[in-house]
């Protein structure tokens, strides 16, 4: 695989994790396409610095960057989703013991 189609699967993995991220049930797979942009981003760029120019270094960086974007708002959504379901148990358990 050349950096070209290394750049090229880091975009695309970058962009199916950030969109992946706001769909329901979806953003469980997220992250583990998140984790593939930042490996083909990173793996493109040690590429591009032993001298391949066969590729765009832009879309390397690009890949990279959604990659690490998409791998935080994962984080962020897995953690508001338990902020939201610990929440909603408390409420329940008040609720239970309400007379």
């Amino acid at each position: 695989m050349n950096s070209k189609q290394m750049s090229i699967t880091a975009l695309v993995c970058g962009i199916v994790g950030i969109v992946g991220s706001f769909i329901p049930y979806v953003d469980y797979v997220a992250p583990l396409a998140a984790i593939a942009g930042i490996v083909f981003g990173a793996l493109a760029l040690d590429r591009f610095k032993k001298g391949d120019e066969s590729g765009s270094k832009g879309l390397a960086i690009a890949g990279l960057v959604m990659g690490i974007v998409s791998t935080a708002v994962s984080i962020i959504m897995f953690a508001c989703a338990m902020c939201v379901l610990c929440s909603v148990c408390g409420f329940l358990g008040e609720l239970a013991n309400y007379q």
